[in-house]
């Protein structure tokens, strides 16, 4: 198959996970929450629920939201501040997103996560078991790593591999990954202006885990490496990853409906692929 096919495949993508990070959410200028951009994302994601798709949204942001609501001006360093600010900025996310989706008389529901959640295999199954049957109920999900208990994930990295770690347990068919930064390049392309820009992996190799770099924004706390690990899981899971830009939340319709943007990870089933794996063996973040 070549690339347009296979970009003409997601057309029929049933299950779809989308992440979107700080970056994405929040005014360059202020760290405060885009609300413009916010309601964009919710209309986006209501219209391919409309359209018969099962969507689940992983969301960042709650630590960058308690900040601004704290008047906390730089990141903070103490883990209990840190935690602090997810737990005053997670409910303020929520009620944000509550708001916007009930303005679409779209259903939600708020899951936070914990890398101890996921490993329980009674915790896991039970967390399943919730978004099979808010699928079923047409919700919407939001979730995020659950911060505000959280001991280590808060420190690093960001929702990359959660949203793929979510995808894998919901057998989800297409992930995507908003961040600032438009896919995988040949190199940093914030050092090599010739950096190109690569529109299709078709499998997660050597060479590609070495384009692996460190973190980007000053908000959102994700480099490219947590990515090439989520595609990897969504690869193993059998799922296609779209890793795009996310100035512009309409970027998921045009991706959904087949458009060259952003670099597309194939989706490569392995039949040993145990989620229980990679939640014992990757250093996962929660942002």
């Amino acid at each position: 198959m070549t690339e347009k096919e296979f970009r003409e495949a997601l057309k029929y993508k049933k299950r779809i996970v989308v992440k979107i990070g700080s970056s994405s959410l929040t005014h360059m200028e202020t760290g405060k929450i885009n609300l413009e951009k916010m309601e964009r994302l919710v209309r986006v994601l209501t219209d391919l629920a409309n359209r018969g798709r099962e969507v689940i949204l992983v969301s960042s942001g709650a630590v960058a939201a308690g900040r601004k609501s704290l008047q906390i001006e730089d990141r903070p360093a103490e883990k209990s501040v840190k935690q602090a600010c997810a737990a005053v900025g997670q409910a303020r996310l929520m009620m944000l997103y509550q708001k916007f989706f009930a303005e679409y008389n779209q259903l939600t529901a708020q899951i936070l996560l914990t890398k101890y959640t996921m490993i329980n295999d009674i915790s896991r199954e039970n967390a399943k078991n919730t978004f099979r049957e808010l699928a079923k109920m047409g919700v919407i999900p939001i979730v995020n790593e659950n911060d505000t208990v959280s001991t280590d994930e808060i420190e690093f990295g960001d929702n990359d591999t959660l949203s793929a770690l979510v995808a894998a347990l919901v057998s989800a068919d297409m992930l995507i990954l908003l961040s600032d930064i438009d896919g995988l390049y040949t190199e940093d392309p914030r050092h090599n202006e010739n950096a190109g820009l690569i529109s299709l992996v078709p499998a997660v190799t050597e060479e590609i885990l070495a384009m692996g770099g460190g973190a980007g924004s000053s908000v959102g706390t994700g480099g490219m490496s947590t990515k090439i690990t989520a595609a990897r899981i969504a690869a193993g899971c059998g799922a296609d990853m779209v890793i795009a830009n996310g100035a512009d939340v309409g970027v998921i319709r045009r991706i959904m409906e087949g458009e060259p943007i952003g670099t597309l990870f194939l989706a490569h089933r392995d039949e040993g692929f145990r989620l229980e794996d990679y939640l014992y063996t990757a250093q996962y973040p929660g942002q």
